[in-house]
């Protein structure tokens, strides 16, 4: 009798660990029943079939765009498309190693557009680089590893482009980064001064080219990405590991040190190393970038508590300015004026501030990873219902919640549809 007594005690334990709760089944139940959720993934399908420029009025495949749609690139299209249009990349990049932002079919070049590259390897095309960022690298090897990972096809990695490997491709990339946009002072990579994310700098009116004016800074987003990178590939080419394990090491550790701000528990926004591009007395430390700590948290760099006390200043700053999403790309934004480049010269417009899907889905993403589901339904909200109100998936949104952009723009469509899909996973997994 005492041992079964035991028995069941220890049989009501684990049902007790293992068992749901009424607010947990709520939940699940919601989000599985949520027909916005049905539609956004529809015509986020439909959007990325057959389609792989950023949006309309893009005529580029851009690989910071093509990386954030891979997944749901890959759901809708042939693998063999895919892998076509990855090893494009690789037929421009240059010999230091360097990966360009992306290309467009010759016919469809804009005159007086960017300072076109070419390549003798894929001559139906042109290619460009905003040499303003750090993020073309790491964002071609994260798409590879997302190729890889959902495809199973490791032959791309063996695949020769001018007898040199993808793998020792992917590797020549890191090399530019360490190489080229490594400051040795505070161990991190530097690219020009930009706002958060973005791929403008302020002092020009074309602001994608660096130049004698240029302010070189440091910054969280470009080190975030470049983390992430390293990950993937060494889970790509294990053999190489050591290498590449000591450089991340390295990063991870001199990010927390340099950029995270222990007291306000946010990252700075820039360390210069050649001086600010602002006006002297401006207190640039007091706006939180909210792309690139959504993409710290993608990377591991934030602990479980750092990431409930990031979304709670995100909800905070969107709510003080009254944007609809945490997508609010950054907040409070840089004053009128200080940016050359029109589209960003006005505060809370395009990267200075504005609301963009692209970014804020990845922190949904993240808060479902982390634990914080309930949080991930409630926010996500806001951003599924704008899909079906303006039938589209727009590039970016006013603080007043107005559509702006690209109205297609398939990288909203691709981390928005990976937030639902994880979200329905979680809740399937109670049933």
């Amino acid at each position: 009798m005492r041992k079964a007594s035991i028995l069941l005690i220890c049989i009501w334990i684990l049902a007790s660990c293992n068992s749901v709760s009424k607010e947990e089944r709520q939940l699940a139940d919601n989000i599985l029943h949520n027909d916005n959720f049905t539609q956004v993934k529809e015509k986020a399908q439909a959007l990325v079939k057959g389609g792989f420029s950023a949006g309309d009025g893009y005529g580029e495949i851009w690989i910071r765009d093509f990386n954030t749609f891979m997944d749901l690139a890959l759901d809708v299209n042939d693998k063999a498309l895919i892998r076509e249009k990855l090893l494009i990349f690789f037929d421009f990049q240059g010999e230091d190693g360097n990966i360009i932002d992306g290309y467009i079919p010759k016919e469809k070049i804009t005159p007086g557009g960017y300072d076109y590259i070419y390549s003798d390897l894929n001559p139906k095309f042109a290619a460009h680089k905003n040499t303003v960022e750090t993020d073309q690298e790491s964002s071609l090897i994260q798409a590879i590893y997302k190729y890889v990972t959902k495809t199973g096809d490791t032959g791309i990695l063996s695949q020769k482009i001018a007898n040199v490997s993808v793998v020792d491709r992917l590797e020549d990339a890191l090399e530019f980064l360490i190489t080229k946009r490594y400051n040795d002072k505070y161990g991190l990579l530097y690219g020009a001064t930009t706002a958060d994310w973005g791929d403008v700098q302020p002092e020009t009116r074309k602001g994608v080219i660096i130049t004698d004016s240029t302010h070189y800074a440091i910054d969280i987003y470009d080190n975030a990405m470049f983390v992430i990178a390293l990950k993937n590939f060494i889970d790509l080419v294990p053999e190489k590991a050591d290498k590449w394990k000591a450089v991340l090491g390295r990063i991870e550790k001199n990010i927390r040190k340099y950029l995270w701000d222990e007291k306000d528990m946010k990252f700075h926004p820039h360390i210069y190393l050649n001086g600010s591009p602002f006006p002297a007395g401006f207190n640039e430390d007091q706006i939180f970038y909210m792309g690139g700590t959504s993409v710290a948290i993608e990377a591991g760099l934030l602990n479980k508590k750092e990431v409930k006390i990031s979304l709670d200043k995100m909800i905070a700053n969107k709510n003080k300015v009254g944007a609809a999403t945490i997508g609010l790309s950054l907040y409070p934004a840089y004053p009128d004026g200080f940016f050359k480049h029109p589209i960003l010269t006005k505060a809370y417009t395009y990267q200075n501030g504005g609301d963009w899907t692209w970014f804020g889905g990845r922190m949904i993403q993240q808060l479902v990873k982390y634990g914080f589901v309930k949080e991930a339904y409630e926010q996500v909200l806001p951003f599924t219902d704008r899909v079906i109100k303006n039938n589209g998936f727009y590039e970016w949104y006013t603080i007043k919640n107005q559509p702006m952009g690209s109205s297609s723009y398939r990288g909203s469509a691709g981390v928005l549809y990976k937030a639902v899909v994880m979200l329905e996973n979680w809740a399937d997994g109670l049933q």
